[in-house]
């Protein structure tokens, strides 16, 4: 579940509680927890309502101006059931303390590295973690369609699978490309010993 980036201030903040998706079948549960760039996101309840049920205090607590902008924003999906779903911030992106974490030891390292070559046996394109590590290292902040170029990747694959690596602790996502963690410097250096 995606959301804008004033929302998700505004769901640290406490100003926005509610989200307003169309969707065909719900995407989220009630307890889920979202990854978001400002934390965790919970989903406290989902239901659906009709459009005309929602009001326009509804609306301005999910971050639009009045219900008019929000109908507006989800008539420009032509099918599926509206989603009313309540939010709140839940806590700081575990991923944040994970990559400043270098106190790892051998036995972590290698559970890492088995991690790695099982997202490499199965990828489309083999052996692609030690090499995308390696080019974000020596590239930081590249954009990441420079990246997909230079390593014969589609842009969208290689997004989905930095978020793996990120979710390892092993790379930082900017606003223009990504670079590596201290946590995945360790990685790389043990890698690139072998």
């Amino acid at each position: 579940m995606l959301f804008k980036q004033a929302q998700l201030y505004g769901i640290k903040s406490g100003l926005v509680s509610l989200a307003f998706r169309k969707w065909k079948s719900a995407r989220v549960r009630k307890g889920s927890l979202i990854k978001t760039s400002v934390g965790q996101i919970e989903i406290l309840s989902i239901t659906e309502i009709e459009r005309g049920d929602i009001s326009n205090e509804e609306a301005k607590s999910s971050g639009s101006k009045n219900l008019n902008e929000l109908l507006n924003i989800l008539d420009t999906r032509a099918q599926g059931q509206i989603f009313r779903i309540e939010v709140k911030y839940h806590s700081p992106d575990p991923r944040i303390k994970l990559r400043q974490d270098i106190d790892i030891n051998s036995e972590e390292i290698n559970a890492i590295k088995r991690k790695l070559d099982q997202m490499n046996r199965f990828s489309k394109y083999g052996d692609w973690t030690f090499a995308t590590l390696k080019l974000i290292a020596s590239n930081p902040q590249l954009k990441a369609q420079f990246l997909a170029a230079q390593l014969g990747f589609e842009k969208a694959w290689l997004k989905l699978n930095i978020r793996k690596l990120k979710a390892l602790g092993l790379t930082e996502s900017h606003k223009v490309g990504y670079s590596i963690s201290p946590r995945g410097r360790i990685i790389l250096k043990n890698l690139n010993s072998q």
